[in-house]
C-alpha cells in the first residue's frame, strides 16, 4: 500500500511540474527583472583635473541607467542630442534615471553614495559603456585600450589616472557648450556615433545577455499569468552576501550585486 501511495504521488508531482514553464524550473535568471545593481562610492580619493571629485564622463548605447542616493550629496551632469548640458543635484533618497545615448558624469560634493540601477542585466558595467577621452583618443584605438584598461592593470591609481584623462578632454566639451552650441553640438553627436558602431558589431553579444536576464524573466512572469489562480512561484529565495570584493569603475568604487545563491533550505529556522 506504502508503495503505490508512493507511486501515486510521484506521479502527482511529475503532472504539477510539468504543467509550469520551463523557466519556473530553473534557477532565478539573475536580479528580479533582469536588472544590474551596483553599490556606488563616488571618487573622492583626490579631484579630478577640474577640481571636482567626480567619475569618469561615460555613455551607454543601449543601456537605461538609474541613481538612488544612499547618503551624501552631488550632482549629475547629463547631455543628449535633444537636451543638450543638463545638470541635477543629488540628496539622499533622490532617484534619477536616464536613457542610454546620455553622455553622464558624477559628482560628490559630500560622501555621495549611489545604489546604480542598469537595464540590461547590466550590461553597462559588461561591455556597453565608453568613456569620453575626446577626438584625438577616439581616433587612436590602442591609447583608447590603454586608458581603458588603466583600472584593472593598476587598480584605484589607474582608475583615478584613467579620470583624469577624461575629465581633461571633459573640460574642453564644457567649454564648447558655453561658447559654440553647434561645435558642442556637432561633438556630441560624434562621441555617441562612435560607440553606437562599436556596440553594433557586439549584437550577439548583447543579445545573449538580454535573453538570459530581462527576456527571461518575463517569459517567467508570463508563465505565471498564465497558471493563475494556480502555481507556486518558483525558484526559491536567493541572496547575495555581501562580501569584501571591490571593483574600480568608471564613476567610483564598485561593489556589484551578482552572484546570487538558494537560501539553505534550513537557514535560520527557529525551532
Amino acid at each position: 500500500m506504502l508503495r503505490f501511495l508512493l507511486s501515486v504521488t510521484a506521479f502527482l508531482l511529475s503532472c504539477c511540474v510539468s504543467g509550469l514553464p520551463a523557466c519556473w524550473a530553473d534557477k532565478t535568471p539573475g536580479l528580479i527583472g533582469g536588472i544590474g545593481l551596483t553599490h556606488l562610492t563616488v571618487y573622492e580619493q583626490r579631484p579630478a583635473p577640474d577640481g571636482l571629485n567626480s567619475g569618469s564622463p561615460h555613455i551607454h548605447a543601449v543601456t537605461d541607467e538609474a541613481y538612488y542616493v544612499l547618503s551624501g550629496t552631488g550632482r549629475a551632469e547629463l547631455h543628449d542630442i535633444e537636451h543638450g548640458f543638463r545638470v541635477v543635484d543629488l540628496k539622499p533618497g533622490d532617484y534619477l534615471q536616464f536613457p542610454p545615448c546620455t553622455l553622464h558624469r558624477i559628482i560628490s560634493t559630500g560622501g555621495l553614495v549611489i545604489l546604480a540601477v542598469m537595464g540590461n542585466a547590466g550590461l553597462a558595467e559588461r561591455g556597453d559603456a565608453r568613456i569620453y577621452c575626446g577626438k584625438a583618443v577616439d581616433g587612436d584605438p590602442h591609447e583608447y585600450d590603454r586608458l581603458w584598461g588603466l583600472a584593472k592593470a593598476k587598480g584605484l591609481e589607474g582608475a583615478l589616472e584613467r579620470r583624469d584623462a577624461a575629465v581633461r578632454a571633459y573640460i574642453k566639451l564644457l567649454d564648447l557648450w558655453k561658447t559654440d552650441r553647434s561645435a558642442y553640438f556637432a561633438e556630441l553627436h560624434r562621441f555617441t556615433k562612435v560607440h553606437l558602431q562599436a556596440m553594433q558589431k557586439v549584437v550577439p553579444k548583447l543579445s545573449e545577455a538580454v535573453n538570459r536576464g530581462p527576456l527571461a524573466w518575463a517569459k517567467l512572469f508570463e508563465g505565471r499569468l498564465e497558471l493563475l489562480p494556480q502555481g507556486k512561484p518558483l525558484p526559491d529565495a536567493a541572496i547575495c552576501e555581501q562580501g569584501n570584493e571591490i571593483a574600480y569603475g568608471m564613476c567610483g568604487v564598485l561593489r556589484q550585486v551578482t552572484a546570487l545563491k538558494a537560501l539553505n533550505p534550513q537557514q535560520n529556522c527557529i525551532n
